[in-house]
């Protein structure tokens, strides 16, 4: 499957300069775009999953290919865009930019590139961990109680006394995933917490 990929704001003639540019780099690659997915005025910030780029990856095979204008057209972050392009990279799929010529397939620039997300990987890795155990040290030195509280595993009650903790780690820059795993409740509870408190 031959994926275009566009993101714009509102600018309608930005829309049709970018799908102009995927269909001549397809062309040149001797392809032909099998389905547009864009997301329209949404911001690059926002996590792939939350766009419609995230359909594209949760659909992706081997040998599939995205075309788009640029790599920022993926993503406004450098961590976002290395963990969509790792993404493709695990399943074999290629990405193609216009603009920067950016090619991510079987080549010494895709290896020197799965080289550079295993070793952020790790210090990402390193850093959340580190961050973690500063905000359980901070959280104990307060006197709070971590874990699930006493009196049963009913999921409307699992946060019961730890909304506080829930919160203070959140802030600490610590994911939701490593918050479930430290506090043993499932990570949709914390996400469903967390989205309630906006």
């Amino acid at each position: 499957m031959i994926y275009g990929y566009i993101r714009v704001s509102t600018d309608k003639q930005d829309c049709a300069n970018q799908k102009l540019g995927i269909e001549s780099k397809a062309g040149a690659l001797g392809l032909r775009i099998d389905k547009y997915i864009e997301d329209s005025g949404i911001s690059g910030t926002r996590e792939p999953e939350k766009r419609a780029l995230g359909g594209i990856l949760r659909r992706l095979h081997e040998n599939d290919v995205i075309i788009c204008s640029e790599l920022s057209r993926l993503g406004r972050k450098m961590f976002m865009i290395m963990r969509i392009l790792e993404q493709c990279m695990h399943i074999g799929a290629k990405v193609y930019t216009v603009k920067d010529g950016y090619e991510l397939g079987d080549n010494i620039q895709s290896k020197v590139l799965a080289f550079a997300f295993g070793l952020s990987a790790e210090i990402e890795r390193d850093l959340i961990s580190q961050r973690t155990r500063e905000a359980l040290i901070n959280l104990q030195k307060r006197g709070v109680k971590l874990g699930r509280p006493a009196g049963g595993r009913n999921a409307h009650h699992v946060i019961d006394g730890q909304e506080n903790t829930i919160i203070d780690m959140y802030l600490a820059g610590i994911s939701k995933r490593q918050i479930a795993r430290t506090l043993h409740v499932s990570p949709p509870t914390i996400s469903r917490f967390l989205e309630n408190r906006k």
